[in-house]
């Protein structure tokens, strides 16, 4: 493969994350670039295309998908609509990025991992911030066991949309709520920094019939093997957090913006360990365009994928499980 050959990417949508974000990421990235654009309407995908800089507007997804010119595909719709286009974009021989959670439910996922594996064309799920150089720099620091043996994980995303009038993770039916939008980003976290898959779920949830009965509010627990809980929340009534702390026998690490990278010094983290305590310096990185870089490897130059179709479908399995137990107040094994 040439080594100046670069992905050349479609985007199914215009969705906020795409715009602010993920299309930004790809751009400045070292080995890809965005080619096309869709959008429901024609008028649409050319004005995004034209703020952007993409070439190719299309008014319609399937115009996006017949394009033999595009390589990949990241797709930002909404929660409900994944499986579909996952399914429609692997038989067009499209690699695809498709946004947290892959789909509504784990035998979703799994369908949509064969359908990717028949037609040989990668897929993985757009967690951005497992990416980020400094979790490779976390699990450096576990792995050398300065912080002693791991007893638990608590991990935060939270925020307040309560106030929005039209917000498409109100509809519960698209896959809405707080579990489905940030809890699957704790679950994530917790089965990457333990390389495990927990044994139970039991998640407590506050529905709002004021936001379509999603749940607003949801705080859990992972049980894992050697006795490890995990304990996060996730919320969209709730003051903004994100955060991660690893507890150990002898210390701690704390990550005060674990999903949401600013690229500055906010990216840093924090190791104590008895009465000392040190900032761990990050370099500064863009983890969309690491996102893009990974997957433009795997794709070009046939590396392993740091995460494929098979974790998402694992952690679709460990999602499904915490939304069943909100929604029947029970302990739910795996």
């Amino acid at each position: 493969m040439s080594q100046d050959r670069k992905l050349r990417w479609g985007i199914l949508g215009s969705a906020s994350i795409a715009v602010r974000s993920v299309i930004p990421g790809i751009q400045q990235s070292s080995m890809n670039e965005v080619t096309a654009l869709a959008s429901r309407t024609l008028e649409k995908a050319e004005q995004t295309a034209t703020e952007l800089g993409i070439p190719k507007p299309y008014g319609s997804y399937e115009e996006l998908l017949a394009d033999e010119s595009i390589d990949a595909v990241y797709i930002p719709l909404p929660n409900h609509l994944h499986y579909e286009w996952t399914l429609r974009a692997a038989e067009a021989g499209k690699h695809i990025l498709c946004e947290k959670p892959l789909a509504l439910n784990a035998a979703q996922a799994e369908e949509m991992a064969a359908a990717a594996s028949k037609a040989g064309v990668h897929l993985a799920e757009a967690f951005m911030y497992r990416h980020h150089p400094r979790y490779t720099q976390i699990q450096d620091i576990i792995a050398s066991g300065e912080i002693g043996d791991i007893r638990g994980i608590h991990s935060t995303f939270t925020f307040n949309s309560s106030g929005s009038d039209s917000n498409v993770r109100f509809h519960k039916d698209w896959g809405g709520g707080s579990l489905y939008d940030i809890g699957c980003y704790s679950i994530s976290a917790a089965r990457m920094i333990l390389g495990k898959e927990p044994t139970a779920a039991t998640v407590i949830a506050m529905f709002s019939p004021k936001h379509g009965d999603v749940d607003m509010m949801a705080s859990g627990l992972l049980e894992f093997d050697d006795h490890i809980g995990v304990t996060f929340d996730s919320g969209m009534w709730a003051a903004f957090r994100n955060t991660l702390e690893v507890l150990g026998t002898e210390g701690t690490i704390e990550v005060p913006s674990a999903y949401v990278s600013p690229g500055d010094e906010r990216s840093n983290f924090f190791v104590h360990v008895g009465d000392q305590r040190r900032e761990v310096q990050v370099a500064s990185s863009n983890q969309y365009s690491a996102q893009a870089d990974d997957f433009a490897r795997t794709v070009l130059n046939g590396d392993k994928a740091l995460y494929g179709a098979e974790d998402a479908v694992l952690n679709m399995r460990v999602l499904e499980a915490c939304l069943k137990s909100a929604e029947t107040r029970q302990r739910i094994t795996l």
